[in-house]
This record gives structure tokens, C-alpha cells and sequence, in this order.
């Protein structure tokens, strides 16, 4: 008898707990991004190296304090891609972090999928956001756009532990 109690007790205790770490996973720490109707949506100019702001409408974003790669954000602009990749640095890398399933306006899969058969442009947004994480924002012909964090190299042999690239500037101090 006693063993029947423990063995379901174990059981019950792994369920539980597994659906707590879903649940902080998936949708515990996000929060809603208020926007301030300037500086929610930017992209970097080509000429001047500074995040420029454009014009956009219907902004939707989540962000976390847990991460700084779980930013993800969704919007439509009234400005040609066209002339936004004549304006602004574009990058051939980029490819969408996955969102949690609620955020449903972003689907990576989608977005990277239209970046591949170049139905898509990718902007470098802000770079560093933090150290070692750029803002990456990618907008199609019909003028929905999405934006995410990522690591950019320098973070990636930062936060590996590994000598940074002479081209990388040093790491903040830690406090």
C-alpha cells in the first residue's frame, strides 16, 4: 500500500511540476510592450550608422527581464520596401526566433520562409541592444513587419567565454 501511495505521489508531483515548467516557459515573465509612438519601430541608416525611426501602425510586441532574446514584435508600415532597402542597412542572415504559440501574429517558420525566397528584407534595427544582441526587423511587400533579439557574434563568443574578435568591443564590466 505504501508503495502504491508513494509511486502515485511521485507521479502526481512530476505532472505537476512539469505543467509549472511549461507554464514558465510559455507564458510566465512575458509582458506587453507599450509603444511610445517614436521609437518602437527603427531600422539603421545606411549613411549615418543611427537607428532611424518609420512609419507604422497596428504595433504589437511582448518582451521579458528573463531573456533578452525573447523580444518579438509585429506591425504594418505604409513605406515601400523598396525604399527602405535603399535607405537602411539590410542583412542577409537573419532568421526569425520562434514565439510562443499565443503570440500569434508572429510565426517564424512563415516569416524565415519569406526572408529565404527573398519575399522578405531584413534590417539590422538597433544594434546592441544589450551587449551581444542586435534587433533584427523584417518587413514583407505588403507591409507587415516583425522584429526579434539576436545574438549577434560578438555575444556569441561572449557568452561562450571565448576571445572576442578584434572588431568586438569589450564586454561591460560585470556588476
Amino acid at each position: 500500500m505504501t508503495g502504491k501511495f508513494l509511486a502515485g505521489f511521485i507521479v502526481i508531483c512530476g505532472l505537476i511540476g512539469g505543467a509549472a515548467m511549461y507554464y514558465l516557459q510559455v507564458y510566465a515573465y512575458y509582458e506587453d510592450v507599450v509603444p511610445n509612438g517614436t521609437s518602437d519601430v527603427v531600422l539603421i541608416h545606411k549613411n549615418t550608422g543611427e537607428s532611424t525611426p518609420i512609419a507604422y501602425q497596428q504595433f504589437k510586441a511582448i518582451d521579458s527581464q528573463s531573456s533578452p532574446i525573447r523580444y518579438r514584435a509585429c506591425f504594418s508600415t505604409s513605406v515601400p520596401v523598396e525604399k527602405l532597402r535603399d535607405t537602411f542597412v539590410v542583412i542577409l542572415d537573419a532568421v526569425p526566433l520562434h514565439a510562443p504559440g499565443w503570440f500569434d501574429c508572429f510565426d517564424a517558420e512563415d516569416i524565415g520562409a519569406s526572408i529565404e525566397m527573398g519575399n522578405a528584407v531584413a534590417f539590422l534595427s538597433v544594434k546592441d541592444v544589450i551587449y551581444g544582441i542586435d534587433r533584427v526587423t523584417t518587413i514583407l511587400p505588403d507591409g507587415r513587419g516583425f522584429a526579434w533579439n539576436r545574438i549577434n557574434h560578438c555575444g556569441q563568443k561572449a557568452f561562450d567565454g571565448k576571445k572576442l574578435p578584434s572588431d568586438c568591443p569589450p564586454p561591460p564590466e560585470s556588476e
